[in-house]
């Protein structure tokens, strides 16, 4: 009897270690959360030994029922800046160990108590070319399908962009944006409503953009460079280009808190940071990536693009985000 308790023992602790030896990382799928994986991931499997399990894409609602649960299966997860900043006051996040995360060199802009910045990005203009007689130069250009016919494409989920692009596009100076006019800003895009094709997720932005199905889209940059890259004709406007960043946060209750502090430690450092921006187009928030990247790698990042950048005001849709949402989802049913 006694052996058999003893190996019983052995075996639970085992599967524990095996446990404490995993975690799993959550983001959007598609080419981001490839290149995250092997800039990320790979490297910090290989010096910690640490297995870093893959899912996504990244759920809210998914996130808060597993935290309101108490089962939580995610680790480390990438979200937009809002969402952290909502979900640290809702309780939903750890604080981030910056004893264990190295903070100093962090861009203040895209870091708290309870988030680490994971990429700056900027949504563009982006269309494919073999669909577009002449070149779209603005966000007006969306809302104009007598000079441009086609078929359009935006950010399906209530988070910022898609109403600052419509009110920009009505002639709203970038800096009379906020608070936004939410009634001119349905109007505007009452107009084209009909013509509207919405992406859930990069993947599905990229697929759209590059089969033609829509004409002119509302890209994340990086998935204009991955097009790019893989040789897709697809035109950018940097032009009233909008700027935030997704951000890394450990959900409350993770099971593997201390191997997610140790893996945030690795992405968010200047060589995690500097693989990543090389191989997605996305802004590092490590202060001295750049110093590790090729010169032309760094011209072609969003921060190289600030003529006409309006950043988006994260604050305000945290504050503003649950009200925001219920019409925005009710406008889209109607």
């Amino acid at each position: 009897m006694k052996l058999i308790l003893t190996g019983l023992l052995a075996g639970l602790l085992a599967a524990t270690a095996a446990r404490a030896d995993e975690m799993v990382f959550t983001s959007w799928g598609g080419t981001t959360q490839e290149a995250q994986t092997k800039s990320w991931a790979a490297p910090f499997e290989a010096s910690s030994g640490i297995k870093v399990l893959q899912d996504g894409p990244t759920d809210y609602g998914k996130l808060k029922a597993m935290v309101d649960a108490k089962n939580v299966t995610w680790d480390v997860v990438d979200v937009e800046m809002d969402f952290a900043i909502k979900a640290a006051k809702d309780g939903l996040l750890e604080p981030i160990d910056f004893a264990v995360v190295p903070k100093a060199d962090l861009d203040p802009r895209f870091s708290n108590d309870h988030a680490v910045g994971s990429f700056y990005y900027s949504f563009v203009l982006a269309w494919n070319k073999g669909s577009v007689s002449g070149e779209p130069a603005s966000w007006a250009d969306m809302f104009d399908t007598k000079k441009f016919p086609g078929k359009r494409t935006f950010y399906k989920w209530s988070a910022p962009g898609v109403i600052e692009i419509a009110l920009l596009a009505d002639g709203v100076p970038a800096d009379k944006l906020y608070p936004l006019d939410l009634d001119r800003a349905f109007k505007k895009l009452d107009t084209i409503k009909s013509d509207i094709v919405w992406w859930g997720g990069g993947a599905e932005s990229q697929q759209l953009i590059a089969s033609g199905e829509a004409t002119f889209g509302q890209l994340w940059n990086g998935r204009v460079f991955a097009l790019q890259q893989d040789g897709t004709d697809v035109g950018v406007s940097w032009n009233q280009n909008l700027t935030a960043a997704d951000v890394l946060v450990v959900p409350k209750g993770a099971k593997n808190k201390d191997s997610a502090m140790k893996f945030l430690a690795a992405a968010t450092s200047p060589t995690g940071q500097a693989k990543f921006a090389e191989a997605s187009g996305y802004a590092p928030i490590n202060t001295k990536a750049k110093g590790e990247m090729p010169a032309e790698v760094v011209k072609g990042l969003p921060d190289a693009h600030v003529d006409g950048q309006i950043n988006l005001d994260m604050n305000y849709w945290a504050e503003h985000r649950d009200e925001i949402a219920t019409r925005w989802y009710a406008w889209q049913t109607k």
